[in-house]
């Protein structure tokens, strides 16, 4: 799956999280949300290390798996919680962040799935009905192959783009 329909996922988590509240805070929330989403693709980094494609650290392995996601929520939770802010919420929104990158990319029709179950299970596992094409890494998204599974992201998350990015009135911070 090519990154957009994980952006427009941590978009719409920012915008959530931000409700009608300043623009400033709508801007870092949609930010660090997107980021979160993204966070599981850090993997590819694998491929430089000689990691195979299939071992539990390789792409679509261990960072894609819900335990990642409760991880990196529960940094979250201490985070929000040392800066003073809801901890439940912002445990809650990074988990799903981090979570759907799995449940999304299990969506796609190639590869070797998503390690959702890791530790638990080494298997690797694709969603019943797989609609997203997927995307070639690299160099490869400056195809015509490429620009086919943009056009179709762009048009499966189109809800979330539009909840995300469609024009509101702000409130002054105080």
């Amino acid at each position: 799956m090519a990154s957009i329909g994980h952006v427009a996922v941590g978009l719409a988590l920012g915008r959530y999280e931000a409700g009608g509240t300043s623009a400033r805070r709508l801007a870092v929330a949609m930010t660090l949300l997107s980021l979160l989403a993204l966070l599981p693709d850090a993997d590819v980094v694998a491929f430089r290390l000689g990691i195979p494609y299939s071992a539990p650290w390789g792409h679509r392995g261990a960072s894609h798996s819900v335990a990642f996601a409760v991880g990196v929520a529960l940094v979250a939770v201490a985070l929000a919680r040392a800066l003073r802010a809801p901890a439940a919420k912002w445990g809650v929104l990074t988990f799903l962040a981090v979570a759907s990158h799995g449940v999304l990319d299990s969506l796609t029709n190639g590869g070797l799935g998503a390690a959702l179950l890791w530790p638990f299970s080494q298997g690797r596992y694709f969603a019943p009905l797989r609609p997203l094409p997927v995307s070639p890494i690299g160099a490869g998204m400056l195809s015509s192959r490429g620009l086919y599974v943009v056009t179709v992201e762009l048009l499966a998350f189109l809800p979330f783009w539009a909840y995300a990015l469609w024009p509101r009135g702000h409130r002054q911070e105080p």
